[in-house]
């Protein structure tokens, strides 16, 4: 028989659901599967919306109060899906009671609370990850083990970009992304988040960063009160020169008013030897160049190719299958999947909280680049913006 794992969501918004979905649905998508999720308690805001999921969703409590969790034996997964500046007590709290924690991005506010959560995490045997579901798309799977497979060659250049429009309206009213004390950050947290880890995950560790960012519309107004302005003190937009450690060089744009796209994030890296591209608004597909093929006559056999990574899950993935286009809640799932199989087989978290916390720290090194306009090297030894 397989294990039961019970689940407490704290956070009930878009990404709770999302996760919720995920837990719900692990048995459809992998067979057979790790654990059997039981949706044991939520903790929202408010007593209506936790009302609201129990009665949806079948929790079996409903609560105000994330302790209550806690306290529950049968509770073995916290799951975090609260505003940012919300995170450092709810997850050292989970860790000091022995529970498992899955994360959403990023780990913290700021870089003094991931390291508070980092030494938490380091005396406690609990099982840790991150939401950073985008390693789990099969195209960067693919670009993964080819790039370990020396595809590449020696890496001279990236570009990546994570693009939104969503805030370019300037009625949009003030909510806690936009509130520099609830979330830390703005475009750079939100999106940047997301390929900084990719970066990392597929070149290695970085060695400095020079960065600008740019709030483009102050003043928006009060969620509650409409007719009244708040100033807005997180970014719209941040763009970022990186060098890392294996010597190559590239760029990274986020933003949150990039008129004309949806959720795009787009990678592509060079090598000596190859390049690969990615677009996440055409999932199913890893392109790459291999400039080891003979290019006379006329251009010989070189060319961008297209890789069919579709749906290629390795097993016990079984559903949809691996011929039908990918979905966003797709990867979801499969980093979930890791999360649950990982939690049963005693293994690491991946990625887990120190993955995390070298997000956070590349994060905080472009805000200080930003505010004092110079190069900051990484690692840091001062890991604190005087701003905070």
């Amino acid at each position: 028989m397989i294990p039961e794992l019970g689940v407490g969501i704290v956070g009930y918004g878009f990404i709770g659901k999302v996760h919720t979905y995920g837990y719900l649905n692990l048995p459809l998508f992998y067979d057979p599967s790790p654990a059997k999720i039981r949706l044991v308690g939520v903790c929202t805001a408010h007593p209506e919306t936790a009302k609201k999921a129990k009665r949806d969703m079948g929790f079996e409590l409903a609560t105000t109060n994330y302790k209550d969790l806690l306290e529950r034996k049968d509770i073995h997964i916290i799951n975090c899906c609260t505003p940012n500046y919300l995170h450092k007590d709810l997850l050292i709290d989970s860790l000091k009671a022995g529970k498992h924690i899955y994360c959403d991005k990023p780990l913290a506010l700021n870089l003094r609370e991931a390291k508070e959560i980092l030494d938490a995490a380091k005396k406690s045997k609990s099982i840790h990850q991150m939401t950073f579901e985008y390693r789990f798309i099969p195209a960067i799977m693919r670009a993964k083990k080819i790039i370990e497979e020396g595809f590449l060659g020696r890496v001279f250049s990236f570009r990546s970009c994570y693009l939104h429009s969503g805030y370019i309206d300037p009625e949009r009213p003030l909510t806690w992304r936009l509130d520099k004390e609830k979330a830390g950050g703005g475009a750079l947290f939100d999106l940047g988040s997301h390929i900084l880890d990719l970066l990392r995950y597929l070149l290695g560790e970085y060695k400095s960063v020079l960065a600008t960012t740019h709030t483009f519309i102050k003043e928006r107004p009060l969620l509650n009160n409409p007719s009244k302005k708040g100033k807005v003190k997180v970014d719209d937009l941040a763009l970022l020169q990186i060098k890392m450690a294996n010597g190559s060089l590239g760029t990274l744009e986020a933003s949150r008013v990039a008129t004309g796209v949806n959720d795009e994030f787009r990678l592509e890296i060079h090598g000596d030897k190859g390049a690969i591209y990615f677009n996440s608004m055409d999932p199913n597909w890893l392109y790459i160049y291999d400039n080891t093929e003979e290019g006379n006559p006329l251009g010989g056999k070189r060319g961008f190719k297209k890789i069919e990574t579709v749906q290629r899950y390795p097993q016990p993935a079984i559903l949809p299958g691996p011929k039908f286009t990918i979905g966003w809640m797709r990867y979801h799932l499969a980093s979930q999947y890791e999360f649950v199989k990982r939690i049963v087989n005693g293994e690491e978290g991946f990625p887990n909280f120190y993955d995390g916390y070298k997000v956070q720290e590349i994060m905080e090194a472009a805000y200080l680049s930003a505010e004092k306009k110079i190069w900051i090297d990484l690692p840091l030894s001062h890991p604190i913006r005087e701003s905070l």
